[in-house]
């Protein structure tokens, strides 16, 4: 799954291109899910089901309309961390929203901000990181991003389909850099690609629901010297090849 952040300062229109770039996508035939970061509480709408709500709960909503519509949704009443959330994703490209300090996806800038007000605010434009930057979009310009309006989505859109990615966020350093961040400025600047990463595509793989799971390499060495030693005492089992054990979990 490819991804991209879309960051901002506060209204800089960063909903506004989230809403106009995931149907853009649609209209591909992508399927598209969306991250949302917020300062806020999440909006409840004033039902029955937001009275259960309450912190450290969590609620499971089902609807199922009698047209044969309807819609599910999972409500975790504490903080969550987004890469935790990804192997639940059923999608071709996550949208985040936010999340200014996520070091392990590229994003567009939504520079809508006065130049002014982006100088005046603490540590200007680098709060937004502009090294992870692959565009921006709005009526400011940084020097070096190629700047999209609305009347360029379509090009903005084919430039997040080629160049969108998503590191596993491990910061484990296996593949020479200090964290994800400095790899993904990297690959950004074209000095690297998302293979470069040591902690997916190894000698031992690992896919939750279809979904990469990073592995530094100690965890990796521990886990395929562990099932390898257990493999060698099963009878049909030679040396060589490629061992493909499938686990269903049927709960977490």
């Amino acid at each position: 799954m490819q991804a991209i952040g879309i960051v901002g300062f506060s209204n800089s229109g960063k909903t506004t291109l989230a809403s106009r770039l995931s149907e853009c996508l649609e209209a591909k035939g992508l399927r598209v899910a969306i991250a949302k970061y917020t300062h806020h509480e999440l909006d409840k709408p004033d039902t029955d089901t937001a009275l259960l709500m309450k912190p450290g709960r969590t609620i499971i909503g089902l609807s199922n309309l009698r047209t044969g519509g309807g819609e599910a949704m999972i409500h975790w009443g504490n903080p969550c961390d987004l890469t935790h959330l990804v192997p639940y994703l059923d999608a071709d490209i996550l949208l985040v929203e936010g999340g200014k300090t996520l070091g392990w996806l590229p994003r567009i800038l939504c520079l809508r901000s006065t130049p002014e007000l982006l100088a005046a605010l603490p540590n200007g434009l680098d709060a937004l990181h502009p090294e992870l930057a692959l565009a921006s979009y709005g009526e400011n310009r940084l020097p070096g991003l190629h700047a999209y309006s609305v009347e360029e989505l379509d090009a903005l859109v084919d430039l997040i389909l080629e160049r969108a990615f998503m590191l596993p966020g491990l910061d484990c350093g296996a593949c020479g850099e200090k964290n994800c961040s400095a790899l993904a400025a990297r690959i950004v600047a074209g000095e690297a690609s998302p293979e470069a990463c040591k902690a997916v595509g190894s000698r031992l793989e690992v896919e939750v629901n279809g979904h990469p799971v990073g592995l530094n390499p100690f965890a990796s060495r521990v886990i395929a010297g562990g099932l390898e030693g257990m493999l060698s005492a099963l009878k049909g089992v030679t040396s060589g090849g490629d061992v493909v054990i499938r686990l269903h979990r049927h709960s977490v």
